[in-house]
């Protein structure tokens, strides 16, 4: 496979509309470097199923390709009503409570209660992304009475949002819980976390996953953005989820908690998604609206690592041009000059240890005399993601003897990840980089790459050596 014209990374949702072998296939030709299967929706053999046809793909184009799981999360829902749906207006009252019989006018089921445990008189309820407001009027002991802010109509089962209220509830439903384990049985690289709130749901997670996945935390809940700093650390990767995050808080602060969340993950070498809604229109549309091609460049311009689409490549009904107009944005976005001011403006400081000085004189020296790739020897992938923390103006050749590694690199900004066998000393290694950047066309003879590894060889984080190299 052919380097991308881009370094921003491409995800993609598999779901009804593109789970052939054929439509993976013309998606990964697109541009597609991650895919994700969504664990919200479809049983635990459809998605098994997509992930033979990725790692099927992987074998015969040779080259990584990354995919994690999505969970659902706590999902909070309301229950239903006798009729399916019921017409509300502002200034009506309706009861929330423990009952489970179908709802009315006056009332209906709130399956949680853990909610009611916690609501109290003056607290705000968001229903049908935030379509309906409900303000808290009276408490009971197993039910809590509403008066309808805003709102027409309310049907079955609609989510349910608590902006500013801390549930007490594990981020790891039982249903998360048998979808982890057949996840991580299938062999993802990563999983996602939904509904974040606290540190320990991190760690939680992670205890269970005992190293067999990586871990991407969603960030959607406010409380997590509280902890952002503590939360990143313990993250393998971030993605931050709009979705539900606008709806917990107010719109017009999106934008500025985007670029927050982004800055914190590019300090600490973290991989970071955006997602949700990027090209939504394109579920039932040809050509994206010009808001929301803003929108995708506006995250390459933050220095995402990654960007992502959801229902445009899982149910809609033009998969290919979403992940196509998605591919074009990126690719013009990164010709921009100002992108790239952007991209050396906001270097994070380099932490004061050798591997770090190392990757950051990489970057600097590839950029001096023109390089055309930075080549990373790397066992554990660390070495490669303090490369991309940089956003070198080249591509990143990253070399690993680990398939797991190379398919998680996939996520990682500028990064192009070759399983290979590692080497024995200095002088095969300077060889095999050469030959692999000329058989991969990341570079032509009569061009330089700069070159780092660690010596001794196979040890994790040990880079100590820069050395820059002719291709011929």
């Amino acid at each position: 496979m052919a380097k991308r014209n881009r370094k921003t990374k491409i995800v993609a949702t598999l779901g009804p509309t593109s789970s052939t072998p054929e439509m993976v296939r013309k998606l990964y030709e697109a541009g597609v470097d991650v895919f994700r299967l969504n664990f919200s929706h479809g049983a635990h053999e459809d998605h098994e199923k997509r992930l033979k046809i990725i790692r099927a793909l992987e074998l015969e184009v040779g080259h990584p390709i990354g995919v994690f799981a999505d969970l659902q999360g706590p999902k909070l829902r309301l229950g239903t009503f006798k009729n399916g749906s019921i017409d509300i207006q502002k200034g009506m009252r309706l009861i929330l409570d423990s009952n489970p019989e179908p709802g009315d006018e006056k009332r209906v089921f709130l399956p949680h209660p853990e909610i009611l445990d916690v609501l109290v008189v003056g607290a705000d309820i968001l229903l049908d992304d935030g379509k309906t407001h409900l303000h808290v009027v009276k408490k009971g002991p197993d039910w809590v009475e509403t008066e309808v802010v805003a709102g027409k109509k309310l049907s079955d089962r609609k989510g349910v949002n608590l902006p500013n209220v801390l549930l007490k509830v594990s981020v790891l439903t039982e249903k998360d819980r048998r979808d982890l384990e057949a996840a991580l049985k299938m062999g993802v690289d990563w999983i996602a976390l939904s509904f974040v709130q606290r540190p320990e749901d991190v760690a939680e997670a992670r205890k269970l996953i005992n190293g067999r996945a990586k871990i991407i935390t969603k960030l959607e809940k406010p409380s997590a953005i509280t902890h952002l700093a503590q939360i990143v650390d313990m993250s393998d990767a971030v993605m931050v989820a709009r979705g539900d995050l606008g709806v917990e808080i107010p719109s017009e602060k999106v934008p500025a908690v985007q670029k927050r969340i982004i800055r914190s993950c590019r300090q600490a070498g973290k991989p970071v998604i955006v997602a949700t809604q990027m090209l939504e229109s394109m579920i039932s549309s040809p050509r994206p609206t010009r808001a929301e091609a803003s929108d995708v460049a506006t995250a390459i311009y933050d220095a995402a690592d990654a960007v992502m689409l959801s229902a445009e490549t899982a149910s809609g009904e033009y998969p290919l041009e979403a992940v196509s107009i998605m591919d074009r944005i990126a690719a013009d976005v990164e010709k921009d000059d100002l992108y790239r001011k952007i991209m050396d403006a906001e270097h994070p400081d380099p932490d004061k240890n050798s591997p770090d000085a190392i990757t950051a004189a990489a970057s600097w020296v590839a950029n001096t005399i023109s390089a055309a790739a930075i080549v990373n020897y790397t066992t554990s992938g660390s070495t490669t993601l303090r490369t991309a923390r940089e956003r070198p103006a080249v591509p990143v050749l990253c070399l690993t003897e680990s398939m797991e590694v190379a398919r998680r690199l996939q996520l990682s900004y500028g990064v192009y990840p070759v399983h290979t066998s590692d080497v024995d000393n200095f002088a095969d290694m300077v060889k095999k980089a050469i030959r692999l950047a000329l058989e991969h066309e990341i570079a032509e003879k009569g061009q330089r790459v700069v070159i780092t590894a660690g010596v001794p060889f196979g040890t994790p984080g040990s880079t100590n050596i820069l050395r820059v190299a002719w291709v011929e």
